[in-house]
């Protein structure tokens, strides 16, 4: 029996595809078994595929306002929840539920975000 080059190519690339899309879509790096509750000030909220993006200022114990990056799902995704470019704007006053980070860094993966007054913004999943 002699093999087409061409259809082996593609059936080894339909696949590897699986793998490529799940490499992308890891969420390893966040301890999905951890969920924290954050209070702070939005920095910066990045409207951008391929993942969203929350920088949120939050004080520590002792004042200090640490930067958390958040990640959040794309753009179409959060629109397709209600989200909009402007839904959080800089100098916001919000809650965000997240998934954090497994190394201790300031970050983590976006659940749900609410308003100073408790009204929820937006759920990210």
């Amino acid at each position: 029996m002699k093999l087409n080059p061409i259809a082996v190519a593609l059936a080894a690339g339909v696949a590897a595809a699986p793998g490529l899309a799940l490499a992308h879509h890891s969420f390893a790096m966040f301890d999905a078994t951890k969920e924290l509750t954050l209070t702070g000030t939005v920095k910066e909220f990045q409207w951008e595929n391929p993942h969203t993006w929350i920088q949120l200022y939050v004080p520590n114990q002792q004042g200090k306002q640490i930067e958390w990056s958040i990640e959040g799902t794309s753009p179409n995704g959060l629109a397709r929840k209600g989200w909009k470019r402007n839904s959080i704007k800089p100098g916001d006053k919000i809650v965000v539920k997240i998934r954090p980070l497994r190394d201790g860094q300031p970050g983590g993966s976006l659940m749900t975000v609410a308003g100073a007054d408790g009204r929820v913004i937006g759920e990210a999943h």
